[in-house]
């Protein structure tokens, strides 16, 4: 009985954050943590919970393609992974391999027209991989309605570093003039992948920094940041559209949003949370657009709790 009521809940409240939703990123960036965590939580093999990750990879392009986000990059393997034990990385290695050609042939990347790109020193990379990664560029090269970049033996440093190279390699040799320099010189040196900047990125697992992850794209947008605690495996569909509505609530429109937010749930919940959503309304009511503050008047929801309702 409490996982169903519980379940409803969820749904309540995954509606209600639909709802709220008034656009999406264009570009989202996901930092896939806590896969082995999950594993020894639910006393499983570390494979094990790396391929219930995928699970949620797969079930995130649905969620991306249903919400309209055109972008999606996928932090899969760092550099810094090259340092983990050999067992480890073959194993991961093996699961990039196989979910790279599943996807490659999925009906639901076809459907979808998705693009695949793997980014990254994908030279560093096990021949076997590198085959995978080249097969599933090739079937999808010709999409364009959603772009999933897999970063693969990726760095952020490592990226800007190679770009700067190329810069004064070029410059030394009397092909570039110093002064010609721009955003978009660097830009045509970075790794070829990411079509447009960073709006939002996602962490799960509960750390609460971006790890060297795509700085040019995303701090030079000054990209949202949503941080969860859920391992990857445990994220939801409510968890990603919270990260939207972060993504969405800016400094400037936080208390408007708060307001709206108690608004609806007064109009949508029952008498369990009625009490403290009135109390957030009283708090932000004047923070309403005028519209809105009409319709209350006119829907005669009084913020003030009735003591005579007991």
């Amino acid at each position: 009985m409490l996982s169903w009521v519980r379940q409803q809940a969820l749904s309540g409240y995954e509606r209600l954050l639909r709802w709220e939703l008034s656009g999406t990123p264009d570009h989202v960036a996901v930092i896939q943590d806590g896969n082995r965590r999950y594993a020894r939580k639910e006393g499983e093999k570390t494979t094990d919970g790396h391929r219930a990750g995928a699970q949620t990879t797969e079930a995130l392009l649905n969620w991306c393609d249903e919400l309209g986000v055109q972008e999606l990059t996928l932090y899969t393997f760092s550099t810094e992974n090259f340092d983990r034990p050999v067992n480890q990385r073959e194993a991961l290695f093996d699961l990039i391999e196989e979910k790279l050609y599943e996807f490659a042939d999925a009906d639901r990347v076809h459907e979808g027209e998705v693009k695949i790109r793997a980014i990254g020193e994908t030279q560093d990379l096990p021949g076997r991989v590198r085959t995978a990664a080249q097969y599933a560029e090739g079937r999808t090269r010709e999409y364009d309605s959603l772009q999933l970049n897999i970063a693969l033996a990726y760095g952020g440093r490592a990226e800007l570093l190679g770009a700067a190279r190329d810069v004064a390699r070029d410059v030394a040799y009397g092909d570039l003039e110093p002064a010609a320099i721009d955003v978009e010189t660097i830009e045509r040196r970075l790794y070829e992948g990411p079509s447009r900047d960073v709006d939002l990125i996602i962490r799960t697992g509960g750390d609460e920094r971006t790890s060297n992850f795509l700085p040019w794209h995303a701090n030079g947008n000054e990209a949202a940041v949503f941080f969860c605690t859920p391992y990857w495996p445990e994220f939801r569909k409510v968890d990603f559209l919270r990260a939207i509505r972060t993504y969405e609530s800016r400094e400037e429109s936080w208390r408007t949003a708060r307001a709206k937010r108690a608004l609806a749930l007064v109009r949508a919940m029952g008498s369990a949370e009625l009490d403290e959503a009135r109390s957030i309304l009283r708090r932000f009511r004047d923070t309403l657009p005028s519209r809105e503050r009409k319709r209350l008047e006119e829907e005669e929801i009084d913020p003030e709790p009735d003591p005579a309702a007991d």
